[in-house]
């Protein structure tokens, strides 16, 4: 017994020592005027000043919702006291069925937990409702003030309280506390390896992947290089491929590898067993010497380049080529410049969630303000980069409860390790931005929406018009999607020329992509017509059954010089191999850059 009190004295002891040096760290370095995080929280302030003014035009309707939210706390009460007298009850309000914060049946089997429980979600529900009910508020105000009430609120769970979550007491007693320590040891690591700003918590173990090893392990090689990209090509595994090659552009803000994680949901690699000669793209991680890297490099050294070193590599002209995401919105650039230079490269173009139209930006559209990008300007140009686990992190808080609070709890306040998942480990991967490129992408496309204006943006001297595009188009996105939603892709479907098929996968923007038919899972929607609003085409949309890609692949063996050729081997055209893929820029993570 002795021992067991002289160990929880030294454990609480070395558990003050930790938090003190947490807080020294969190109170010595505050956000300076300068940070992003602080410029977006005085334009919150602004937005929260527009709603307290509209509330106060209409009180009746805040007094209602109040009055509401008091009945309920009363009846509450009441319930609560009928269970302490032995009675049964039926909840005031219950958590939504996506919710698993509170699956733990102490939450509703125990009174207290259960009484804390829906007094907090009776209270952050009529938060929410209160903005809700406001009226003559503009969309992108409501959109900025809804999205940190609600960072507020699920911030406060009791979940997230170690004195007011039964697991966690559970488990503090079981272990004498040392959950907590380990806890925090674990928080300040993760402090340590965080962007200025954030926390960036530990998503999975990172020790049981490794880039080359059991992630990103199509077999090719790297066959071309520049300052901002690597080319891959993989190895056939077909006898015969067809005859024009196929370029993948992904996502400059993550690593390329999201569609070649494992063998069985491989995009990549069911490409290449499907006959093409895949080539992708993977981008560097950009460090402080490529602060001068504009999307004009990005255009002519990626895509553009890309296709010139696939020509000289299997004597072919022109190429296939699919962009995802932000790859999409660069693949577009470059179609459009090339179209002005009256070059016919990219034969047809797939579009894998993209945006092009940035009038419907979804929750992103948070942190588009001037306020907030002028902010995040003067940072990069003093660091001379975007660190990827800033923007890690604010995608993350788009899905807060499933992709933070969740491993907060699990990490920080139980003291487990997360599991070992493979697209977590992805998700963590992060890839840095040259400063003058991420500038000009944030203020031309998502602030300005100038890429949809035919000659808004200029790039090596040639003003771009989205429209004179005529090349065979695919476009698939995807109906939970809330990255890029696809209400907001589909406008871009409607600007760019030419003859257009768009789909509409289920599920978000990741799952709803990396789909393999053997899954034969969420299905998909089509029409051959493409009215000018989305409403009208899904109204007379088709649902089928499995995946978009065998629906893409009939598409795109009809688009033309698709006989088929003997297999090409990497570097057996006109370039030489550099090394075997992934390659150095994929296994490049930011902790080799940011010192």
């Amino acid at each position: 017994m002795e021992t067991a009190v002289s160990d929880f004295y030294e454990m609480s002891g070395r558990l003050a020592e930790q938090y003190g040096r947490f807080w020294e760290k969190a109170i010595t370095q505050p956000s300076s005027a300068e940070d992003p995080s602080a410029s977006v929280l005085a334009d919150f302030s602004e937005a929260l000043r527009e709603v307290g003014t509209a509330m106060l035009e209409n009180p009746s309707k805040l007094m209602a919702d109040q009055l509401e939210m008091m009945q309920q706390q009363q009846e509450l009460y009441q319930n609560t006291v009928l269970r302490f007298l032995g009675q049964e009850t039926q909840p005031v309000v219950t958590p939504d069925r996506s919710d698993r914060r509170f699956k733990n049946e102490e939450w509703s089997e125990n009174p207290v937990f259960d009484y804390i429980k829906q007094l907090y979600l009776i209270q952050g529900n009529a938060l929410m409702k209160m903005i809700d009910d406001t009226d003559g508020l503009d969309e992108h105000t409501r959109q900025k003030v809804e999205y940190f009430v609600r960072q507020y609120v699920n911030a406060m769970a009791p979940t997230n309280f170690p004195n007011m979550n039964p697991e966690v007491i559970r488990k503090t007693m079981e272990t004498g506390g040392q959950n907590l320590a380990k806890g925090m040891t674990q928080l300040m690591k993760d402090m340590e390896g965080s962007a200025e700003g954030a926390l960036n918590v530990t998503m999975t173990d990172t020790t049981a992947f490794q880039v080359g090893r059991n992630v990103a392990v199509t077999p090719g090689k790297v066959v071309y290089q520049n300052d901002i990209m690597q080319l891959i090509q993989y190895t056939p595994s077909t006898p015969q491929v067809y005859k024009r090659p196929l370029l993948v552009v992904p996502p400059f803000i993550n690593k390329y590898y999201v569609l070649d994680l494992r063998e069985d949901n491989s995009f990549l690699k069911w490409l290449v067993d499907q006959g093409h000669t895949v080539f992708v793209i993977s981008w560097v991680n950009a460090g402080p010497e490529l602060r001068e890297k504009n999307f004009e490099n990005y255009m002519l050294e990626g895509p553009i380049a890309a296709a010139e070193a696939i020509e000289k590599e299997t004597g072919e002209k022109g190429v296939n080529a699919i962009g995802y995401c932000v790859g999409g919105t660069l693949l577009s650039t470059a179609m459009a410049y090339l179209k002005k230079k009256r070059k016919t490269t990219i034969k047809s173009a797939t579009f894998l969630t993209t945006l092009m139209d940035f009038s419907q930006p979804g929750e992103i559209g948070v942190f588009i303000n001037e306020t907030a990008i002028s902010a995040l300007e003067k940072q990069m140009d003093a660091m001379g980069f975007y660190d990827g686990r800033q923007m890690a992190f604010s995608f993350n808080t788009l899905r807060e409860n499933d992709l933070f609070w969740s491993f907060f709890v699990n990490n920080y306040l139980l003291g487990e390790r997360p599991a070992a998942f493979d697209l977590l480990y992805w998700n963590t991967d992060s890839t840095n931005l040259p400063a003058a490129m991420h500038s000009f992408y944030l203020r031309n496309m998502y602030l300005e929406n100038k890429l949809i204006e035919p000659n808004g943006i200029e790039l090596d001297g040639v003003k771009l018009d989205l429209s004179k595009i005529t090349a065979p188009k695919y476009f698939i996105s995807c109906a939970q999607d809330h990255i890029a939603v696809w209400e907001g892709t589909y406008k871009g479907a409607t600007v760019v020329g030419g003859d257009t098929r768009f789909v509409l996968g289920g599920s978000g923007h990741i799952a709803g992509i990396v789909n393999p038919p053997h899954k034969k899972k969420y299905g998909y929607w089509t029409n051959d017509k493409l009215p000018e609003s989305s409403e009208e085409w899904y109204r007379e949309a088709k649902h089928n059954e499995g995946s978009w890609w065998l629906d893409w692949q009939e598409w795109v063996v009809k688009q033309g010089d698709m006989e088929m050729v003997d297999a090409r081997e990497p570097g057996s055209g006109g370039l030489e191999v550099i090394e075997d893929a992934p390659g150095t820029f994929a296994r490049r993570r930011i902790a080799d850059v940011v010192k």
